[in-house]
């Protein structure tokens, strides 16, 4: 019961051939899997089981071994033969293709196939993805009536024990499935044959790479691609990038000074080529001027489970957990710093807020980076928790963007390469001050192990990981300390 394609295979395949056959002969190559992406897949796993509560009773075809299906294909048919009309994780094989089910279902209508995703709504791929489970399914000799995507409702708010009835929106797709399954069989036998080549398809990088997915052979393909510099880093490219690859420039450097530019991609071109930093010191001086202090440097972390987990929140909602606040009293005043940092036993936002309000005082500015993120939790906040939401429309308010001068094109070097992200900023004006040494270096990390803590999953010491996160997020508002004395010194 051997196959050659997978459900999976297919589906990178049909991003790109290439990686298809690196993946079955090369896998070596494959960068690993990283906790970004195991937090993924582990979220997957706990939506899909979550989803069978919606159709109690079924019985389980998952393989005990992931590498030999055959014992549930063989449960699979089983189980149809003895007349059950719920089974999970189905398994069948048809021409050397082998697909597993989240969920096949037998009702008065007929066998009905549902694939269960932790997105908050169907994507296309999701359908290729379906077309090629009807096709093997139907080609075993089940029909389908119908073929669903069950995706999370982000319109459900908690309250109480998980609602799995509001929890899951059901999304048929079986006319698009129809549509696409015209393609599949001829797509199956051009991945086959692609399989066994003796070396790899010959596939240029493109934009392939990125879409629907990271490929995780990227490192592989694009070695040839500089890690600074190169046109992949233009900034809001729109296309533009591939365009200028195909016609052979690969480097910032190498672009014509004819070429069709914003004013921010001439300003990182010609930092690139020349070397120039650019200066606005008018513009630069009147932001400055009108910051009014005492100043407070704002930061937030948030957890964002995809289940929610408290009462009052919704399917990957925002929730800040955490803050540091570092204010001066005046402009070039040595920082007083204040943070807070949730328990990690309950819903964080009641105590977030009141901390905040206590330590954030009622007068000067508030500035954060990227101040479009912290805005828009704090209006969350005031949403969710009334009793607050006067003192937080004031902090609203109140907030400033860092980010304004160097997205302004106000004070721009080199070494940020077009981008305003503040750890590319941070090394480019203030190199001695860097995350590099930090446990924990950027937010989605200390999202990810503070949401493990909250779930009792977190395998490491707990007092550590505070210790870590508070470091982290103070380096941020420290950073923005730092950077303004960089705009103070040269407006």
């Amino acid at each position: 019961m051997a196959h050659l394609l997978s459900k999976s295979t297919y589906l990178r395949g049909r991003q790109c051939p290439k990686a298809l056959w690196l993946y079955k002969h090369r896998r070596e190559l494959m960068a690993p899997v990283d906790a970004a992406t195991q937090a993924v897949f582990d979220t997957g796993t706990e939506v899909g089981l979550l989803a069978q509560q919606l159709f109690p009773g079924g019985v389980d075809c998952s393989p005990e071994d992931p590498r030999d299906f055959a014992p549930a294909i063989a449960a699979t048919q089983q189980a149809i033969a003895e007349g059950r009309t719920v089974i999970y994780e189905a398994a069948f094989l048809h021409d050397g293709v082998l697909a597993a089910l989240d969920i096949l279902v037998k009702d008065a209508e007929g066998w009905k196939a549902y694939e269960v995703k932790s997105s908050t709504g169907p994507k296309e791929y999701q359908w290729h993805d379906a077309a090629l489970q009807a096709h093997v399914i139907e080609g075993s000799g089940i029909l389908l009536v119908d073929v669903s995507i069950m995706h999370l409702n982000n319109s459900y708010v908690r309250q109480g024990p998980i609602d799995v009835q509001q929890l899951f929106t059901i999304t048929s797709v079986k006319h698009l499935v129809d549509r696409e399954r015209q393609d599949v069989p001829a797509r199956i036998e051009a991945l086959k044959s692609a399989l066994q080549r003796p070396g790899p398809p010959e596939v240029n990088i493109g934009p392939h790479c990125t879409s629907p997915f990271d490929c995780d052979f990227m490192h592989h393909c694009w070695a040839h691609v500089p890690a600074e510099g190169h046109v992949f880093q233009l900034t809001n490219a729109r296309g533009r990038d591939w365009d200028l690859y195909q016609r052979g420039i690969l480097l910032l450097k190498d672009i014509p000074d004819g070429e069709r530019l914003t004013a921010a991609q001439r300003r990182q071109v010609d930092g690139a080529k020349l070397g120039t930093h650019t200066m606005d010191r008018p513009a630069l001086g009147r932001w400055l001027s009108e910051l009014r202090y005492p100043l407070h440097h704002l930061d937030f972390e948030t957890i964002m489970p995809a289940v929610p987990l408290f009462d009052g929140t919704r399917p990957f909602q925002q929730l800040p957990f955490q803050y540091s606040l570092h204010v001066q009293a005046a402009r070039g005043a040595t920082p007083v710093h204040r943070e807070f940092l949730a328990d990690g036993t309950g819903d964080p936002r009641a105590a977030f807020v009141e901390h905040l309000l206590a330590d954030i005082g009622a007068e000067g500015d508030i500035l954060a980076y990227n101040a479009t993120f912290e805005k828009q939790r704090l209006q969350e906040l005031a949403r969710d928790l009334p009793p607050y939401a006067a003192a937080l429309h004031a902090l609203i308010a109140r907030v400033k963007d860092l980010r304004t001068p160097f997205k302004a094109g106000w004070y721009v070097v080199p070494a940020m390469n077009g981008r305003t992200s503040i750890k590319v900023v941070l090394p480019a004006l203030v190199p001695e001050l860097s995350y590099g040494t930090l446990a924990v270096q950027e937010g989605g990390t200390a999202s990810r192990q503070f949401l493990q803590l909250v779930m009792g999953r977190h395998a490491g010491d707990p007092a550590q990981l505070r210790e870590d996160l508070l470091a982290y997020c103070g380096m941020d508002t420290l950073a923005m300390v730092k950077l303004l004395g960089v705009l103070d010194r040269e407006a």
